[in-house]
């Protein structure tokens, strides 16, 4: 990409007001040009219509709205998550806005490795969103963040991993969850557990296997070098994961998986091979999306309060366009710009004490 092409790409700050000027008509007109609305007279709507052409002003989705309201348009920008992941925080936001009266628009943005920065900043000047909520792998794309600063627009990461102190965001403590969740094993007599990591492109599959491996450092428990199996968050990975675990001469008496839908994965494979849930077999998870008791028998599995996490991001996200600052940060009294929310064992049907012998 070329110089003047970056810097035309730059150029994309020419507002209504600039346009109601220069067509001498009020901002109210402008709206009702943008919005395709009859009550504008033929010869007012040219004079619109030819300021926005001499101003190359392209309408961002708030200038489609009523200009001088009260709603915003977010966008929830995401690069294909887990589906059970997505409809939940999707529900979350939705809520959210509809109390605060914004307008959520929902955002896949295909990426690949070599994606640039310039790239990233041009989509999102021409989706012209008035603040954005990232959910992962996005949230952790570093050059998805330079673009969205460069482009000087609020946003709020999800589970952002390392990015987390320079950027408004939501998460939870993936390390201590993932702990927590073992050590319960550990405490129901399970000594060997197998593990199925998430996408290696997230470091929330990182934490979740840190937190595993501190369960069973501290209880002294050795792990099989077949007991730990790369998934990538889907039910078919689950799957896969669990037949080679399962496939061992000996296998571990219980399997963590690292998202609810590998583990309802992990549960079938269970059943095809005879297996009965959790007598001879204990599996847990991790987000607690509706697959967890979409599925029989219900998901013992960690709550990650993903609609809660939704709604507060939303929030942030408001504060912050309404007094925006460009980089990020959440604009508001108490100055916070990272919330930690809190998570739990969710015990259902899945776990059960090891056989004997």
């Amino acid at each position: 990409m070329s110089q003047s092409q970056i810097r035309m790409n730059k150029r994309q700050s020419v507002t209504i007001k600039e346009v109601a000027e220069r067509a001498g008509v009020s901002l109210m007109t402008v709206s009702r040009v943008l919005n395709k609305q009859s009550v504008v007279k033929d010869e007012t709507r040219a004079r619109v219509e030819e300021a926005m052409r001499e101003l190359n002003y392209r309408p961002n989705m708030l200038a489609r709205g009523l200009a001088g309201g009260n709603s915003i348009f977010i966008g929830l920008v995401h690069a294909n998550p887990s589906g059970s992941y997505l409809s939940e925080f999707l529900v979350g936001a939705l809520n959210k806005c509809r109390e605060l009266t914004h307008h959520l628009v929902l955002e896949d943005m295909v990426i690949g490795e070599d994606t640039s920065v310039e790239e990233f900043e041009r989509h999102l000047r021409n989706i012209g969103l008035d603040g954005m909520i990232v959910t992962p792998p996005l949230s952790e794309n570093p050059s998805f963040i330079q673009a969205l600063r460069n482009i000087a627009a609020p946003f709020v990461l999800v589970s952002p991993g390392d990015n987390a102190p320079e950027n408004a965001s939501v998460l939870i403590n993936d390390r201590q969850a993932a702990e927590m969740m073992t050590n319960y094993l550990i405490e129901k007599g399970h000594t060997r557990i197998g593990f199925i990591l998430g996408k290696p492109d997230q470091s929330s599959t990182y934490r979740r296997h840190e937190g595993y491996l501190a369960a069973m450092k501290s209880h002294g428990l050795e792990i099989a070098r077949d007991d730990v199996i790369q998934g990538a968050f889907t039910y078919r990975s689950g799957m896969q994961a669990a037949e080679k675990i399962l496939g061992q001469a000996t296998p571990p008496t219980a399997i963590f998986a690292s998202n609810d839908d590998m583990a309802a994965g992990v549960i079938a494979m269970a059943h095809q091979r005879g297996l009965k849930i959790p007598q001879d077999l204990s599996v847990v998870g991790f987000d607690d999306t509706p697959i967890a008791t979409a599925i029989w028998p219900q998901l013992t599995t960690i709550r990650q309060p993903i609609a809660d996490m939704a709604q507060s991001a939303v929030t942030m996200l408001s504060e912050s366009v309404a007094g925006s600052n460009g980089n990020g940060a959440k604009q508001s009294s108490d100055g916070h710009d990272h919330l930690v929310l809190d998570f739990a064992i969710i015990e259902r049907d899945t776990v059960g004490v090891p056989k004997k012998g």
